[in-house]
């Protein structure tokens, strides 16, 4: 089975999967809401490449944007709609692939958001090909939004879930691609292969570059956790403490020395015309 088939059947078995990890992880959903709200405005057009089953595009839709949700995967697809149909907001929603710009819409739409393609595109040419295909379909002052899994990020997950391994750590010692993830962290490279499903995990050095030759200026590379990856106990917190650490990590998530601690970057870009490069 190919990457891409892979990917797919992943999503198609479990979209729920999905719209349930925001939940159990508010505080990526809530650190990324706030700085794609900071952009995008109600009544504008928005593109969410990748949008799985719609909680970024139900989230604009609410805020009277015009979304067009576009996803590998039927089922992320078919739950899509009916989240939005329960949340009482419309939107289109569509399936695609980041890789072939003749399945995505025209646009050209005032912002796009690529928060899901560039986790599972292995190879760098991929996710350079989704970058394009994602600018191509974004006007010029438009916002950029593209989302990776941190380098990070298993290990952090590994830290806030340590009962789920009781063994440890030193199940790196028996399990190929934990030797391979935790030998990558240890050399300070990326990690591209097996993981939930195939995945590409990007250090932030590595995430920025992919940006460069690109008509993009950057306008931000936050840490989408901040420094609340895998704290479970925040979701017991009372609702003013919860607020009280969002706020303290909305201020630390774009420091260059945390970024390690979140388990997702997101990097902001605004399109600039072709000749200002």
């Amino acid at each position: 089975m190919s990457d891409r088939e892979q990917i797919k059947a992943y999503y198609d078995t479990s979209p729920e999967t999905e719209w349930a990890r925001l939940e159990q992880n508010p505080w990526e959903f809530e650190i990324n809401c706030r700085y794609i709200d900071r952009y995008v405005q109600p009544g504008q057009s928005v593109l969410d490449l990748g949008g799985g089953p719609g909680r970024y595009s139900i989230h604009l839709a609410e805020r009277g944007c015009a979304v067009t949700l576009a996803d590998l995967s039927d089922g992320n697809v078919a739950l899509a709609r009916k989240k939005a149909a329960e949340a009482g907001v419309e939107l289109t929603a569509m399936q695609a692939d980041a890789l072939d710009g003749g399945t995505l819409p025209e646009g050209p739409f005032d912002h796009v958001l690529c928060m899901g393609p560039l986790y599972h595109l292995l190879k760098e040419e991929e996710r350079k090909t989704a970058i394009a295909n994602c600018l191509s379909r974004l006007r010029p002052g438009g916002v950029f939004f593209a989302a990776f899994i941190s380098m990070y990020g298993d290990l952090l997950y590994r830290l806030g879930h340590m009962a789920d391994w009781p063994e440890g750590i030193a199940e790196v010692d028996g399990n190929e691609v934990n030797r391979r993830y935790y030998g990558c962290l240890e050399r300070g490279e990326d990690y591209a292969g097996e993981s939930f499903t195939r995945a590409y995990f990007a250090q932030a050095g590595s995430a920025e570059r992919h940006f460069e030759g690109f008509p993009l200026k950057k306008l931000h590379l936050v840490g989408s956790e901040g420094v609340l990856a895998s704290r479970e106990e925040f979701k017991n917190l009372p609702a003013e403490a919860r607020a009280d650490w969002i706020e303290l990590s909305l201020r630390l998530c774009e420091i260059p020395e945390l970024l390690s601690w979140s388990e997702h970057l997101l990097y902001i870009g605004q399109k600039i015309q072709e000749d200002r490069i």
